[in-house]
């Protein structure tokens, strides 16, 4: 791996010393974000810099090595051939830093943190009113759930178990499907009684949705489902958060999207029945290093079990009406429901 780091550099590294390669590892890092992404703008963001200070630290890195790793223009950066030679040994690096944090993390007791990553809606609605009753029964396990728009690389160690709605490829990955989550249109109890429900996809252009968008729905996802040419005057907000979706719907601020199980789980929301229902599968993901580690087997039977279609209804690959819904998950509303939930009211 060393010849291959060093290959068009010999000359410019001989004589360096280990502590100034050493002290070169943030900069091959973010050597690998900006191939990744393409773009000092979008790799300093990951990184918490400004655009100027990743610039200088490519710049230290290409002076370090002795050659031109990126050909920059205006479409962005793109790798040189010294770039693609460095890169293979970089991402080798990064592989073997991360197994060996990886294997500090196994333990053969039912101790200690494990990371969860999960999209906002399914994290703050599904899984963390069941985390509460998981802590009381597992005491010595701590549960760190992250709830964020953009999935997580567990290859990467951005978490230890990745619930995500797009597949990973990646071999060192253990893959398992969790459910289908169904996505229903919904307004406001207020809303019906005000503007009434829209009749067909062309009586969308009499009414307002809120848009959600993200990783799992890109910019034309929403048209595109709803069979329209496009949404011009027709979107009144578009948030990237599904909480927000949630409480803009239940404020009367117009049509949302949202799993269909939030009727069944007691919201006082009323199906939009346009003749158009989207899915997306829900994804269990971790790092095949884990399946020695005890408390890494709990958390993920566990969260096997809370998503179980057999048990509750909403992840079965079928679609079922979110008012069919009601009776199915009686058991489900009992652990958590919208009951307690009250949207602030503006002032």
């Amino acid at each position: 791996m060393r010849q291959h780091l060093h290959r068009g550099a010999a000359s410019t590294q001989r004589g360096k010393s280990d502590e100034t390669l050493n002290a070169s590892w943030e900069d091959l890092r973010a050597f690998l974000l900006c191939t990744r992404h393409q773009s000092f703008r979008n790799a300093a963001e990951v990184l918490g810099l400004t655009g100027t200070t990743l610039m200088r630290k490519i710049d230290r890195l290409e002076y370090e090595l002795g050659c031109k790793l990126f050909i920059r223009d205006q479409t962005g950066l793109s790798l040189s051939d010294e770039g693609r030679a460095l890169l293979f040994d970089v991402e080798q690096m990064e592989r073997l830093s991360f197994n060996i944090f990886r294997r500090a993390a196994l333990s053969t007791d039912t101790r200690g943190s494990v990371r969860v990553a999960v999209t906002e809606g399914p994290g703050n609605f599904w899984i963390l009113p069941r985390l509460i009753d998981f802590q009381r029964t597992y005491r010595k396990i701590t549960v760190d759930l992250s709830c964020a728009m953009q999935q997580a690389d567990v290859s990467r160690l951005e978490a230890d178990i990745s619930i995500q709605f797009e597949r990973p490829t990646n071999p060192d990955v253990i893959v398992s499907k969790l459910g289908r989550l169904h996505i229903y249109g919904f307004v406001s109890e207020a809303y019906r009684d005000a503007h009434g429900l829209p009749s067909s996809l062309a009586d969308l252009r009499n009414h307002r949705i809120i848009k959600q968008h993200g990783v799992q729905l890109d910019e034309t996802g929403y048209a595109r489902i709803l069979g329209l040419d496009s949404l011009e005057g027709i979107v009144g907000i578009s948030t990237n958060s599904s909480v927000a979706v949630l409480y803009a719907v239940e404020r009367s601020a117009g049509i949302g999207f949202l799993p269909t199980s939030v009727v069944a789980l007691g919201a006082p929301l009323v199906p939009v029945d346009l003749g158009v229902n989207y899915h997306m599968d829900l994804w269990l993901t971790y790092h095949k290093e884990f399946r020695n580690s005890d408390r890494h087997k709990v958390v993920i039977e566990w969260l096997k079990h809370i998503f179980d279609a057999r048990i509750h209804a909403c992840f079965r690959d079928e679609f079922i009406h979110p008012l069919d819904l009601v009776p199915l998950m009686g058991s489900s509303q009992d652990v958590v429901g919208f009951s307690g939930y009250v949207a602030p009211k503006p002032v």
